[in-house]
Formats: structure tokens, C-alpha cells, sequence
């Protein structure tokens, strides 16, 4: 059985659910504990991050790695067009997104943290240790979030300043190809990059980022939400993820 280690609440950890999905792949998702998943990264792919896939014998570390994985060894369903061009444009589209990712992180967690503690019990998760001893795990993952992703003040306005010229750029390339996918025809990598790393910000239904408990979120969030989805780009994304995320795992993982 293929194995996704995982984060819950990744925008990667979920671009790689996707691709699994798109390739209607079976696998578990099987969640590792922040900080002490790094061993285990370190052992098995020589870095630090999640996501990783065990498939067999082999273990690939990122999502875009995954992606490009999955392509060669199961073409069927592909992400990424044999056309030079669309594929080479795709991979761009993908490196912009897997940036994006990084910066949507920070801003988001450093104003949802600011009122409220939601990201931190999706982290814990419903068991397993972390909630056996929340006490504890609780403040610890608090300071290792804030400390690993730099939720500080000057970083968080840097991040801003750069998702909004990176989201600038991605719907100028989607009104280019007319509105309906990042390349070509059909959904392939690039939607599946740009689509993940955006959901953060639009609260989706049946995603990590679903407001199920309508809790309450800073005026500064909403107002980028709301300005998101009056983009080509913001209703793209929710078109795509009401009509094509057709996810057979569940997010919350084991």
C-alpha cells in the first residue's frame, strides 16, 4: 500500500493528496508529528519536509517531485502534456505556486493564530499523543510554528507584498488562457499547484481550512478572501475544487 507522510494542514500535503487523487491511486495518509518528523524525513529522503511518498520500496520527498514520480511511473491520467511548450509552462506555473505556498502560509497562520488556536488543534489532531498530553504539546507546537515559520511582524508584511504580486501574475496567466485552466485544456499540474496553494485563503468545504465551527476571522482575512474570489483567479479556484478535487482519502489522515 502506498503511504503519503503527511501534515494535515498542509497547502502541500494537500497538492499531493490531489495528485494521488488524479491519478486514482490508493494510499493512506499517515500523519507524522511536527518537529519529530524530521528524523524520519532525514532518514528516509536526506531533507527535512513533508510530503513524502512511500511507493514500494521508493520514498519521494515534495510535491512536485511526486508529481513528476507519479508521471513516470503511472502515465495514465497525466499531469503534465507531452507538448514541450505546455509542459515546460506548466513546471513554471508550478514553481510560482510551490512559492506562493510559502508565503500564504505565513500570512495566514500568523493572522488566524493571532485570534484564534484552530490551526494548532488541527496539528494536534483528534488522538494520538499530541491530544493525550495537549497540555503540554499545545504551547510547544505554538512556539515551533511561530518559530519555523518566522510569524513574525516584518516577515508577514514581506509575504504579503509578495503573494499579492505572485497571485497578480497567475491571474494574468489564467485570463491568457482563457479562464478555464492555467495550461492547456484540461487540469494537469499547474491547477492542481496553483489551486492548493490557494485554498488556505477560501475555506473550503471538506479541507483542512473548512470553517466548520464558523469561527470568527480577522477583518484583514475576509477582505482578502472576499478580494480573491473577485478575481478570474479566486472563482478559477473555487470552480475547480467544487467541480474537479473529487477527494477518495480523507484529508484528516491516521
Amino acid at each position: 500500500m502506498r503511504i503519503l507522510y503527511q501534515f494535515p494542514l498542509s497547502h502541500y500535503c494537500e497538492k499531493a493528496r490531489w495528485l494521488l487523487d488524479h491519478k486514482e491511486l490508493d494510499f493512506v495518509a499517515q500523519n507524522l508529528i511536527p518537529g519529530v518528523h524530521r528524523a524520519f524525513s532525514q532518514l528516509k529522503t536526506g531533507q527535512n519536509n513533508l510530503p513524502i511518498l512511500k511507493d514500494g520500496e521508493s520514498f519521494i520527498a515534495g510535491s512536485t517531485q511526486i508529481a513528476l514520480y507519479l508521471d513516470n511511473v503511472y502515465p495514465e491520467h497525466a499531469l503534465l502534456r507531452s507538448d514541450k511548450d505546455l509542459r515546460e509552462n506548466a513546471l513554471n506555473i508550478d514553481q510560482l505556486a510551490n512559492e506562493l505556498g510559502l508565503h500564504v502560509r505565513r500570512w495566514g497562520l500568523a493572522l488566524t493564530l493571532s485570534i484564534s488556536d484552530e490551526p494548532i488543534e488541527i496539528m494536534i489532531g483528534e488522538k494520538g499523543y499530541l491530544r493525550r498530553f495537549e497540555k503540554f504539546s499545545r504551547p510547544i507546537l505554538k512556539t515551533l510554528v511561530s518559530k519555523n515559520y518566522q510569524l513574525n511582524t516584518e516577515k508577514v508584511a514581506e509575504s504579503k507584498m509578495t503573494m499579492d504580486a505572485i497571485i497578480s501574475e497567475l491571474n494574468q496567466r489564467l485570463i491568457e488562457n482563457h479562464g478555464r485552466y492555467m495550461v492547456g485544456s484540461r487540469l494537469g499540474l499547474a491547477d492542481i499547484s496553483v489551486c492548493s496553494m490557494l485554498s488556505p485563503l477560501l475555506e473550503f468545504n471538506a479541507t483542512p481550512w473548512e470553517n466548520e465551527q464558523n469561527e470568527t476571522q480577522s477583518d484583514e482575512f475576509l477582505e482578502y478572501k472576499n478580494y480573491l474570489l473577485s478575481l478570474p483567479l479566486g472563482q478559477y479556484v473555487q470552480r475547480i475544487y467544487a467541480t474537479e478535487r473529487n477527494a477518495r482519502v480523507d484529508w484528516r489522515g491516521i
